[in-house]
């Protein structure tokens, strides 16, 4: 089968497969005599197993290493479980941010009628700049780390 075919048994686009050629995930397909890529069944049993990997929320690095395991005949349970076991607790760290941020914002809400107007700026924001944070706060405070909302990778950093 072709690319495109390839693609929407995949329900990717085709950059999307030309993506996973080039940094390992799928292999690369043997060529007609065109010059098109020829993908078999194999390559569809793949993409799918990379898309429902993706589902779960594994990264496409723990992807191709659990990939790597099974192409040396190893089962990669343990790994996968290890994987699977940090996106739990990254989960649950989130909701704690979460509850937390909902929180901050519902005493925040509950000043605003307390405080005066200001010629141009919003007093809630002035309000919280000054107001001297708590160690929790300051510590683990989803708070002025990023936009709310916004998904964040396994360093912290958001994801675009």
């Amino acid at each position: 089968m072709k690319i495109g075919e390839l693609a929407r048994l995949g329900d990717v686009n085709p950059k999307t497969i030309r993506y996973y050629e080039s940094i390992g995930l799928l292999p690369e397909p043997a060529r007609t005599p065109s010059g098109y890529r020829d993908y078999d069944e194999t390559y569809a049993d793949r993409l799918t197993f990379i898309r429902t990997a993706q589902r779960l929320g594994i990264a496409l690095d723990e992807v191709k290493e659990i990939l790597t395991f099974r192409e040396r005949g190893m089962a990669p349970c343990s790994y996968v479980r290890g994987v699977l076991d940090a996106q739990v607790d990254t989960i649950d760290r989130r909701i704690r941010e979460l509850g937390d941020l909902r929180r901050q914002l519902t005493e925040l809400v509950a000043e605003a009628d307390r405080l005066p107007e200001a010629g141009g700026t919003c007093r809630l924001i002035e309000h919280v700049r000054h107001k001297p944070a708590t160690a929790e706060q300051a510590g683990r405070s989803p708070v002025g780390q990023g936009r709310p909302g916004r998904p964040r990778g396994r360093r912290g950093t958001e994801l675009a």
